[in-house]
């Protein structure tokens, strides 16, 4: 299972469209849920709302820009051989000021899709169609070039 901790609500309906398009092509692959936590303007409780909702037990993936940049099939690689021997990954995008220690140290793994700045429900329908590109490489599918 694929797992998305987040901080906030998507309120543009063509972000709600792009994530839900991506969900819905993931469902012939994974079972994916999607974990929305109220942002603060409080930094410590956006951060403690997020620790609440980590399971300890899930390989936890921070999305950080300090983090390992991977191509996309060195991202499917690791969705692949991770999930042979964990049965759910979660990733964790933060709030506008990222995540902080308590919350990496959660983290089995950091991983940065760039060194830009993305706006987070953008960023969420990136990870998602990075998500379906890597199942699409895993199973030998055309779509990645």
């Amino acid at each position: 299972m694929i797992k998305i901790i987040c901080v906030g609500k998507i309120k543009e309906n063509y972000l709600k469209d792009l994530i839900n398009d991506y969900s819905n092509r993931l469902r012939k692959y994974t079972k994916l849920e999607i974990i929305e936590v109220k942002d603060d303007f409080v930094y410590e409780k956006e951060i403690k709302n997020l620790l609440n909702v980590i399971n300890e037990n899930d390989f936890n993936v921070g999305l950080d820009i300090k983090g390992e940049m991977l191509d996309s099939k060195k991202f499917a690689s690791f969705i692949s051989e991770t999930l042979i021997f964990n049965s759910n990954i979660t990733f964790i995008i933060g709030g506008s000021n990222g995540l902080n220690d308590a919350v990496k140290n959660k983290c089995n793994k950091l991983i940065s899709f760039s060194e830009l700045t993305f706006p987070h429900g953008l960023f969420r329908g990136i990870l998602l169609e990075q998500i379906y590109r890597a199942y699409k490489i895993i199973n030998n599918e055309s779509y990645h070039k």
